[in-house]
């Protein structure tokens, strides 16, 4: 009788859908390495990747070919299990954060089925992806400490402490945000972004939240352990940080999953405060297409913005300095969070002054 009960067409819509949200998280991620290496010749004046394919397109693939082949060293002392453990820890995260971002409207069939385009529309959703991005440290912090190497202890130690300071401002720079939004539904706080305009204003939180957008990003930087926030790994005093002691495709994870991270937090980034997939005269279109195209349009114009994100992640990568360790604790502990609770006070007494 259980197994009569179960809706199997929901079940196979949900796995397609994740099935091709991983391979697009996949994909692109594997393409972005392509653009930073590209975005950084640019900004040299050199060519960066030109001889494997057509514009050095089959680089990434080249690249994978050769992590998949190159002899896999596991240290002595290293602690086995847990040396495994990290990166694979480190790449199921990676993954793991998509499941609640609306990546396009809901697509209404003629037999008056509904088909969501989001795996999972928890009332929870900011939560559960701080939730993950928080076990994701984990990941760098069990690899540093399980190979045995100072070098890589170091780094670790450094990505689990700028973690934990800068979790602490985007957390209270998001709290602003929820106080005008009133939810934690990622697909909530979308459809209050509707558009582009209303009601003499913008509807796009980043014209409500400017202050808190900035904190947030510049916490996103220090989260993803991108430039000028790179301590985890830099390379000019802990040789390569916390993956120091790792090759083969254990390294490609380490690696692979930065980029991961970078493709899904540009999307909740843009989803928070870019609203989503909405785009000015989006009823206009509606009206005119077909629900299918009307969705397919939306989740193209989340993709191009989400690129842009990422594509402001590598200039900046390519413009500003790293930081040093003490600048790095000082900014996220006397600067991003009196400033998200300045922000916050802000934002509630406004509230309070509107509702009266």
């Amino acid at each position: 009788m259980l197994l009569l009960s179960i809706d199997w067409s929901f079940i196979i819509e949900k796995l397609i859908l994740i099935s091709v949200i991983l391979g697009a998280s996949l994909g692109v991620a594997t393409y972005a390495t392509w653009g930073e290496r590209k975005v950084a010749a640019w900004m040299q004046d050199r060519k960066g990747p030109s001889r494997a394919g057509p514009f050095g397109l089959l680089q990434p693939i080249a690249d994978g070919i050769k992590l998949f082949f190159k002899e896999e060293i596991i240290p002595n002392d290293a602690n086995r299990f847990l040396f495994i453990l990290g990166p694979s820890l480190a790449m199921l995260t990676a993954c793991m954060a998509s499941a609640v971002v609306p990546w396009g409207p809901s697509i209404e069939l003629e037999s008056g089925r509904v088909i969501a385009l989001q795996v999972a529309d928890i009332n929870i959703g900011i939560l559960y992806v701080f939730g993950v991005v928080s076990v994701g440290v984990y990941g760098i912090m069990l690899g540093g400490w399980a190979s045995n190497n100072k070098y890589s202890l170091m780094g670790s130690v450094r990505a689990a402490s700028q973690a934990i300071s800068y979790e602490l401002a985007m957390g209270i720079s998001l709290i602003a945000l929820l106080m005008m939004t009133g939810t934690l539904s990622l697909a909530e706080i979308v459809n209050q972004q509707h558009g582009f305009w209303e009601n003499g204003w913008f509807t796009w939180n980043v014209a409500k939240q400017p202050l808190g957008f900035i904190i947030f990003l510049v916490c996103a930087f220090a989260e993803l352990n991108r430039a000028p926030f790179d301590l985890p790994e830099a390379e000019s005093e802990l040789v390569a940080g916390y993956h120091t002691e790792y090759s083969s495709m254990k390294l490609g994870f380490y690696l692979f999953a930065e980029y991961v991270n970078l493709f899904i937090s540009s999307a909740i980034l843009i989803t928070l405060f870019f609203g989503g997939y909405n785009f000015p005269f989006m009823d206009q279109v509606a009206g005119s297409v077909s629900p299918v195209v009307f969705s397919i349009i939306c989740v193209l114009v989340l993709l191009t913005k989400t690129i842009m994100m990422i594509l402001f992640f590598m200039f900046i990568r390519w413009t500003i300095p790293r930081f040093r360790y003490d600048q790095l604790m000082n900014l996220g502990w006397k600067s991003l969070i009196p400033l998200a609770l300045v922000n916050m006070l802000i934002t509630g007494a406004i509230i309070i002054w509107v509702l009266n």
